[in-house]
């Protein structure tokens, strides 16, 4: 008999609390015609990624939506590129990144403290997860680091 291995489970991120205020980008195909075959386009559907961000002491959500659109004579599916980010896949906005580097080497607030603090906003983010971030944030700054010391 064939044993079978249980499937790798998927993780799934915590949804942001509904409370928080959001704001909506839209992102369209950059031509409004088909760029394989100059056929026109109609509407497919989207993407949505959510992007958790810091603005003025309070958090907003920031959600993207880049629609999909098929060309009506080729059948290609044609989208807008993504924007980048500061962490590849990562829910930190620029703006969040900044302020929790602040807090820990300009105010000297530790990432267990930020991490209760975030909590009383309504936003959970725990301590390994900021730790990631700073580290992800000392990786993507090193080059500026030999700029500016060397």
């Amino acid at each position: 008999p064939a044993v079978q291995r249980p499937l790798r489970q998927t993780r799934t991120r915590k949804p942001f609390p509904e409370s928080l205020p959001r704001d909506e980008k839209r992102l369209l195909p950059a031509a409004p015609c088909c760029p394989n075959c100059g056929g026109s386009l109609s509407y497919l559907g989207e993407d949505t990624a959510e992007q958790l961000e810091l603005m003025r002491s309070a958090f907003r959500v920031i959600r993207t939506l880049w629609e999909k659109h098929a060309c009506t004579q080729c059948d290609a599916i044609v989208q807008a590129p993504a924007p980048s980010r500061p962490i590849e896949r990562g829910i930190a906005g620029p703006g969040l990144l900044a302020r929790v580097l602040t807090s820990k080497y300009a105010e000297h607030t530790p990432l267990y403290r930020q991490s209760e603090i975030y909590g009383r906003q309504g936003v959970e983010l725990s301590r390994s997860l900021l730790s990631g971030w700073v580290d992800a944030c000392c990786r993507l700054l090193s080059p500026l680091e030999g700029v500016l010391h060397g």
